[in-house]
């Protein structure tokens, strides 16, 4: 005879994602970004629909004083751009593909978040044809910035 409360336990262990149990391992699809962007920006709500084809789920604020958002969660002077998000204790700055961020979550180093500078051609949301320019997302912190990856 099976004992039942092995049986579910067993059952409840083979069905319950690991990231439900271990919370340290996070998929894009259970991964929610909360952006924030002005209303009349048309590249920021692009990349929110990259973020969204990519798997992310997002949550997204319009405001007409972004830069009060980013003094909030001290984005440097010489990293922002035109939106802000955050996503599991890291700020997001400007046109960050979503692999960058993903990598980010997986890595989990002690920082502030990831940036782009600017609005760089060919980066997410900045797609103009076939014409991209190299891009660096910049990784930033109390201990300085340093390259995360180039694009």
């Amino acid at each position: 005879m099976i004992d039942r409360r092995l049986f579910i336990g067993t059952l409840a262990a083979v069905l319950i994602p690991a990231t439900s149990v271990l919370g340290a391992v996070s998929t894009s699809q259970d991964t929610l970004i909360a952006v924030v962007r002005s209303p009349d920006c048309g590249c920021c709500g692009a990349w929110i629909d990259h973020l969204r084809q990519s798997g992310f789920t997002v949550e997204e604020t319009l405001t007409d004083d972004v830069e009060a958002f980013k003094d909030k969660h001290a984005v440097p002077q010489s990293l922002r751009s035109c939106h802000t998000a955050l996503v599991e204790g890291y700020v997001i700055e400007g046109h960050v593909p979503a692999d960058a961020v993903r990598n980010l979550l997986d890595q989990r180093p002690d920082a502030g978040g990831l940036a782009v500078p600017g609005m760089p051609i060919g980066s997410p949301a900045m797609e103009m044809g076939g014409q991209s320019e190299p891009f660096e997302v910049i990784l930033w912190g109390d201990s300085g910035n340093s390259v995360f990856a180039t694009y």
